[in-house]
C-alpha cells in the first residue's frame, strides 16, 4: 500500500468514527490558537533569542549542545568524536549529513547502516559507539529535538548506541510542538513513528531516583548548526 492509499484509508476510518458518535455527544475541537496566544503573552523568556532558549533548555535535561555552522559541522563532529575517544560511530547514508561525515571521519572509524537489524543487530548492540543523524527540528520551550525515522535512519540508529549525536539546523527550530506541527505541515503526511527527544535516556522507577542511560543512549550530543541570521 502507497503513502497516499495509506492516508486516504485512515481518513477513512476517522470520519466513519466521527459520524458513529451522535452530535451531542461529540467534544468540541480545542482553540489552540487562543491557547498559543494566551501562552505566548505568559512566556517572559521570549524576549530571548529562540537558539538561546533551546540551548539552555536543552543543556537543563543533561545534552551537550555544540554550535557550529554550515561550513565547519563536519570538522566540529570530528573533534566531537575525537573528544569522546569514538571508534565506531554509525550513520545512515542517504542523507543530507553523509557526504561532509565520510570526508571528516576516517573510513575505518566509520560504518553505514545498510544491513537489515536481524543480520546487523550482534555488531549495532556490542561495537556500535555512536549513532549519528539528522532531525526534523527542534522545540525551544523544552529543550526537545524532533526525529522522524527513515529506512536510512532507523529508530535503532538513536535508540541502541551509547552516544546519540544529533544534527539540528537552527532554522528547524520552533517554540513549540504545536508550531513545528503546523509549520511542517504534519497532517498531510504524518510518519508512523515521529519521535521527541530531551535528553539522555532517563527513567526514575526505581525508588523514584533520576538515572541516565537506563535503556537507551547515555549521552545525548546535538550539534547546533546556525545557518540563518538570528532575530
Amino acid at each position: 500500500m502507497s503513502l497516499m492509499d495509506s492516508q486516504r484509508a485512515r481518513h477513512a476510518i476517522f470520519s466513519r468514527l466521527r459520524e458513529a458518535i451522535p452530535a451531542t455527544k461529540r467534544v468540541a475541537e480545542p482553540d489552540v490558537d487562543a491557547c498559543q496566544a494566551e501562552h505566548a503573552a505568559n512566556d517572559v523568556t521570549r524576549a530571548s533569542p529562540i537558539i538561546d532558549r533551546f540551548i539552555e533548555r536543552a543543556r537543563g535535561w543533561q545534552a551537550e549542545v555544540i554550535e557550529t555552522n554550515l561550513q565547519e559541522w563536519p570538522t566540529t563532529l570530528a573533534a566531537a568524536i575525537e573528544n569522546k575517544k569514538l571508534r565506531r560511530v554509525l550513520a545512515g547514508r542517504n542523507t543530507w549529513l553523509a557526504e561532509g561525515i565520510a570526508a571528516a571521519l576516517p573510513s575505518t572509524d566509520l560504518g553505514w547502516y545498510d544491513e537489515p537489524i536481524d543480520t546487523f543487530k550482534p555488531v549495532l548492540f556490542a561495537e556500535i559507539e555512536a549513532g549519528i543523524t539528522t532531525t526534523r527540528g527542534g522545540i525551544a520551550e523544552t529543550g526537545s529535538l524532533i526525529l522522524w525515522p527513515t529506512l536510512d535512519e532507523p529508530r535503532t540508529l538513536s535508540l541502541i548506541p551509547p552516544v546519540h549525536i544529533a544534527v539540528l539546523r537552527a532554522s528547524e527550530l520552533h517554540e513549540t510542538l504545536h508550531d513545528a506541527m503546523r509549520a511542517q505541515s504534519w497532517a498531510d503526511a504524518l510518519p508512523t513513528n515521529a519521535l521527541l527527544v530531551t535528553g539522555p535516556s532517563k527513567t526514575a522507577d526505581i525508588q523514584r531516583l533520576l538515572v541516565y542511560g537506563a535503556h537507551g543512549p547515555k549521552q545525548l550530543v546535538i550539534l547546533l548548526v546556525r545557518d540563518k541570521v538570528e532575530a
